[in-house]
């Protein structure tokens, strides 16, 4: 094979890393971004905290020359570009905001924390003694900041097992009905009735400590006694009967109660109201009554005991109306305010190629990077958010009702993005109304053709249903046929399969399981 040069023209994409970083921060919640600029400030010495109250007068990076060149901060003030400091929290001009690093002037003593020796008697240390600002924050008074954040830590949360074992702890029991009722318990499901009926239980023993299905039953119906009563049940009948056998004997509809939960729960959990009618022989106010001293129950005791952890979202935009004109601000505390190190970016030498000034010149250029990609994180959230408003004004008036179809393409024609942008922008992203908190994606929904040749949302479709649901009789709750046709009468044309969709999307339960007694 002869080998031959050639000339061949052609085109290509390259991600460049800062486009890389810019896609990155884009894309990533509040609470992942707050991370993100912690680990960059620990790794670029570039960048640093900048105090909340300070001066903004004065230049806080020499803007104008090249990484290589040295400036004293000093002696030249200028004016900062968006590049070397951000306020993370900007209005439409977020570039403007600067910060200078001048600290007040302190005493000698001061400096060095010592305690001078003509201080009065009747100070307190605390008062002589000079305590060093915290860097990490931009609360103006720093000492406090070090204290350790009680109310937001996460708290643990007691498990149903840990509230029974120390219930356990401090019941008098033998040591075998002790191991017994510690399997029963680890045998326990998170809605506090049984696994395994005792008789599977009774098979994870081992033979030789001779225990019998009399022994388990036994401890097992001493558990039920415990908080929450009604744990341990082998099933809902049994919890309801343990939980029923605490109230008096004498008391109203107990027995009518205890009867029903005995022999007709079956009836009871497909609503057949009829039939309950029929065979506990009580007219319809009586069995209402039987009924809510049944709901009085807790057919899941070990509910209250599921370890829920809070998930906590921060809005990353706020939206209000003021003068009669929705405005869209972005949150001021979603991060930081961060920018350039004067002290280090002024020891920057121009023909200077040693390790150290390499090492500050790459931490300069990557720290304006950083900067300008956050720059543009807020420019691109602020311009996206506003147009969703623009689109949605009718659901910030009137409700989800009010909802217009809007798809990702819109929004990404009106602020000449592609629409992987306008998707990475909106995840994760949170809206604060007046009517609450949304994620920016809630905005975007399907549409259906009406009657008139217009489109309807899917969202104000779901609304429509709810609004339905909650209005109607609850003797006759309507079928998925019957929405269906009650739409359609709107104009609104929606198959029943789709209605059957919506429904369960609402976690709305099947027309049989909504009836009751009115």
């Amino acid at each position: 094979m002869k080998q031959s040069l050639q000339l061949k023209l052609s085109q290509s994409l390259t991600m460049t890393p800062q486009l890389q970083q810019a896609i990155k921060l884009l894309q990533l919640s509040t609470l992942d971004l707050q991370q993100e600029i912690q680990s960059i400030l620990e790794a670029n010495p570039m960048l640093e905290f900048a105090e909340e109250g300070e001066a903004t007068d004065e230049g806080t990076a020499p803007n104008d020359a090249e990484p290589g060149e040295t400036s004293n901060p000093d002696s030249e003030a200028q004016q900062p570009n968006g590049e070397d400091y951000i306020d993370q929290a900007p209005s439409a001009s977020a570039a403007d905001a600067a910060s200078s690093d001048g600290d007040p002037e302190l005493n000698d003593w001061q400096q060095e924390g010592v305690i001078p020796d003509d201080s009065p008697v009747d100070t307190r240390w605390e008062d002589d003694v000079y305590m060093p600002p915290a860097t990490h924050s931009g609360s103006s008074d720093q000492r406090f900041n070090e204290m350790p954040d009680l109310e937001n830590r996460e708290g643990h949360s007691e498990s149903l097992s840990d509230h029974l074992l120390w219930q356990l702890n401090l019941t008098p029991m033998s040591d075998k009905d002790r191991h017994i009722a510690i399997t029963i318990i680890d045998a326990l499901l998170p809605s506090g009735l049984l696994s395994i009926p005792p008789e599977e239980l009774l098979e994870s023993f081992d033979p030789g400590l001779e225990i019998e299905l009399d022994e388990i039953e036994a401890v097992r119906h001493r558990l039920q006694q415990f908080d929450p009563m009604g744990v341990a049940s082998v099933d809902l009948r049994d919890c309801l009967m343990v939980q029923l056998a605490q109230y008096p004997a004498d008391m109203p509809w107990h027995e009518q109660a205890a009867k029903l939960i005995s022999r007709h729960l079956p009836l009871l959990a497909t609503r057949d109201f009829a039939q309950l009618l029929r065979r506990m022989q009580l007219r319809e106010a009586d069995l209402k009554k039987v009924i809510e001293l049944i709901r009085s129950l807790n057919p899941r005791p070990g509910e209250a005991y599921e370890e829920n952890t809070a998930e906590y979202i921060v809005p990353d935009v706020y939206v209000k109306k003021e003068k009669g004109k929705w405005v869209v601000e972005l949150n001021p505390d979603i991060a930081p305010r961060i920018r350039i190190n004067n002290q280090y970016a002024a020891l920057i030498k121009r023909a200077d190629n040693g390790t150290d000034n390499t090492f500050l010149k790459d931490n300069l250029q990557e720290a304006r990077w950083f900067l300008k990609s956050l720059l543009s994180r807020n420019e691109t959230l602020l311009k996206v958010a506003s147009k969703i408003v623009e689109h949605q004004k009718g659901f910030l008036e009137a409700g989800e009702e009010m909802m217009k179809p809007l798809i990702l393409a819109d929004i990404a024609s009106d602020v000449e993005m592609h629409e992987s942008t306008i998707s990475r922008v909106t995840t994760r992203k949170y809206m604060h109304t007046p009517r609450g908190i949304f994620e920016l994606k809630y905005f975007f929904s399907s549409h259906l053709q009406t009657a008139e040749g217009g489109e309807c949302s899917s969202t104000a479709i779901r609304a429509m249903i709810k609004k339905l649901v909650s209005n109607e009789n609850s003797r006759k709750p309507l079928s998925d046929n019957k929405i269906a046709q009650l739409l359609d009468d709107m104009g609104i044309k929606v198959a029943r399969r789709t209605i059957a969709k919506y429904r369960e999307a609402l976690s709305i339960p099947p027309s049989n399981e909504r009836k009751h007694l009115a």
